[in-house]
């Protein structure tokens, strides 16, 4: 089970034609808790952000699932309904769930997300897919390493 955090990362940014700007861009982080979300986010973009940058907001995204797409360079959000029947009262209910797809544009992320959901058993709708200014995803690795730099071998 995934925790996903949407981070927003403050920085000066230069433009193409080397202006600087500051920028908020957000990032999705999985972590365990706010602070190791931070850590992370921290940890994730200090090799590719010069200078001073800052975190500026965290909060956790709702989100069921995501689904990777190498050609996707944007992010888009899914609602979902799934579709169950309500037995006793013999009527539908809708349960929404959010989820993310990685695509170049708006088919792609249909495709992707029905690809994704090809296995499901249950019944569902896509209610809506729009795109997020999500800039880029970092999903925990199991083969990350947390190092504890007060752990020296002196």
């Amino acid at each position: 089970m995934h925790n996903w955090f949407e981070c927003k990362v403050s920085y000066d940014k230069t433009l193409e034609n080397g202006i600087q700007k500051k920028v908020s861009e957000p990032y999705l982080v999985d972590a365990l808790s706010f602070t190791e979300a931070e850590a992370r986010i921290i940890e994730e973009l200090r090799p590719y952000i010069s200078g001073e940058f800052t975190i500026a907001d965290i909060k956790r995204a709702k989100l069921s699932e995501l689904f990777f797409n190498e050609n996707g360079d944007r992010y888009y959000k899914a609602k979902v309904y799934f579709i169950t029947l309500d037995e006793k009262s013999g009527s539908e209910k809708k349960t929404a769930a959010q989820m993310l797809a990685q695509a170049s544009d708006i088919k792609e992320a249909l495709t992707v997300v029905e690809k994704g959901m090809e296995g499901t058993l249950a019944d569902y709708v896509i209610a809506s897919l729009t795109e997020t200014a999500i800039m880029d995803v970092f999903p925990y690795s199991a083969n990350e390493k947390n190092v504890n730099p007060e752990q020296n071998n002196s």
